[in-house]
């Protein structure tokens, strides 16, 4: 029996619904992104799909300072020493519980912002503005890395659900892992929750040239040239 455990800890709500659909919905969206990249026939797909993740990532960019506790940047700002330790307490099979988002997930979760921006900026280059060669290449390299930390991502949530003995994947569809009573959230905040879920089969549903058309407006827009 862990510590969490002996204080009393139970299943609370720790992802609010937003942040589970973003996490399924991204994982869906790049992953078909990244297997229709090389194909022709697939391009509206790969384009589509392209868009609906910089949909998502602007959304998680928001909602990581208007989400719920356990959602916002601020609750999973760890750095080096911590991320060490927690490691060492995985090594050591003792590891460390945090209801929230580990000290490695978390540099696991930054990683993918970041290089999920690198990518849809310079595919967006890429499409829309027929840019150079070089951007295409750091596009591809961008999504090999990102693909790379997904992998190291999803075992990483293998290996920790295997040592602190819970089911991480089943939390990010439940939104429930233990913890004491107070570190649940208040709200699972379903209404936002089904209206991302609903932009992103609009987006689907309307197809890549007319969300194309919309991009770039929206980009024209932001610069002032529209």
């Amino acid at each position: 029996m862990n510590a969490a455990e002996r204080n009393g800890a139970r299943q609370v709500l720790v992802w609010d619904l937003p942040v589970r659909v973003f996490h399924w919905t991204l994982a869906a969206s790049f992953l078909g992104a990244f297997v229709t990249a090389e194909s022709e026939r697939w391009r509206d797909v790969h384009v589509l799909l392209g868009y609906t993740v910089a949909g998502l990532l602007a959304f998680r960019l928001l909602w990581g300072f208007a989400g719920t506790r356990h959602a916002r940047f601020s609750a999973f700002l760890y750095g080096p020493a911590c991320v060490l330790r927690y490691l060492r307490s995985l090594v050591a099979r003792r590891p460390e519980h945090h209801v929230g988002h580990n000290p490695a997930g978390s540099w696991a979760i930054w990683a993918l912002i970041a290089l999920g921006l690198a990518t849809v900026a310079s595919g967006y280059a890429v499409y829309e503005l027929a840019a150079g060669r070089w951007l295409e290449k750091l596009h591809e390299f961008a999504a090999n890395a990102m693909l790379a930390v997904v992998a190291m991502h999803v075992a990483g949530v293998v290996a920790s659900s295997f040592l602190h003995r819970e089911n991480l994947v089943a939390a990010m569809l439940t939104g429930r892992k233990r913890g004491e009573a107070g570190d649940a959230i208040r709200s699972p905040r379903r209404i936002v929750g089904a209206l991302l879920a609903a932009a992103v089969l609009g987006f689907w549903v309307a197809g890549p040239e007319r969300v194309s058309a919309w991009a770039s407006a929206a980009l024209g827009l932001a610069l002032g040239t529209s």
